[in-house]
């Protein structure tokens, strides 16, 4: 149940009639895989922690350095060589004390994927490689876990959600990444975000949007981005959506499906 002092803090949610008392409950009780305390995790923590998401696992390796905190505003300059997981934790309970933080400072692979995923309710991916992203969103297939996954370029950002472990309306599987994606970049195609740069604001505006699409998820509200691909140009201030479908072709539903080990070989 929630407490009067939580009452009082999440007030603004509990008088909307699409979240209420019954959908702040359900953020309260919710558990919720962070993968990246960087430019999209950062925002993204952040408004969960406010909206009341009850456990937040923070999936990160890296260190708070100072080219961070142009875009990574979880972090300052105090925390500077704090790991990232620890700086994030920290800044959270400056937020919300009634948030409990569980962290991972590791990078999440092959031999850990499944078991950090497991335990959660549902999993937002806020990593800067194709590689990782293949990797938990094929996790995610398997442990039957919804994922919201977002990316950022220089101006350019996109949100997606999978729940490719269930049908739509019509019966189908609904897509995967491999179906949205079927080809992943080789190595090195596609310049790092130390190597073109990135706009900090971009960040804080994905990841919020990133946030917005969790709680959606957690409290059943409005329709959520299965099947659409946002995509957010910050030159233009242009918004649009694409919508994709299941692909046949795809390893991991697809006419020829492959177990985890099969994919964990591919990525």
């Amino acid at each position: 149940m929630l407490t009067p002092a939580e009452l009082e803090r999440y007030a603004r949610h509990i008088v909307m009639q699409e979240i209420g008392g019954p959908g702040q409950q359900k953020l309260k009780n919710a558990r919720v895989l962070v993968i990246g305390a960087g430019g999209l995790g950062a925002p993204l923590l952040q408004y969960l922690a406010a909206a009341g998401v009850g456990t937040l696992g923070i999936v990160d390796d890296d260190t708070v350095s100072l080219s961070n905190l142009q875009r990574q505003v979880i972090h300052d300059t105090d925390q500077l060589g704090e790991p990232k997981v620890a700086s994030a934790a920290e800044a959270i309970a400056r937020l919300n004390p009634n948030v409990k933080v569980e962290l991972y400072p590791t990078r999440i692979a092959g031999h850990n994927a499944m078991q950090l995923i497991s335990n959660y309710d549902l999993v937002a991916d806020g990593t800067d490689n194709f590689g990782t992203r293949y990797l938990v969103s094929d996790a995610c297939f398997f442990s039957q876990k919804p994922l919201v996954t977002a990316a950022v370029g220089q101006f350019d950002g996109s949100l997606t959600t999978l729940r490719p472990f269930e049908e739509n309306a019509e019966g189908v599987p609904n897509p995967t990444y491999r179906c949205l994606f079927p080809d992943r970049p080789r190595d090195g195609l596609l310049p790092t975000c130390a190597e073109a740069g990135i706009l900090g604001a971009l960040t804080g505006i994905v990841g919020a949007m990133q946030a917005m699409e969790v709680i959606k998820e957690i409290t059943g509200t409005g329709e959520g981005l299965v099947g659409r691909l946002m995509l957010f140009d910050a030159r233009s201030f242009r918004m649009e959506t694409i919508r994709y479908k299941r692909s046949k072709k795809n390893p991991l539903h697809g006419d020829a499906p492959k177990t985890w080990a099969e994919m964990l070989e591919e990525t």
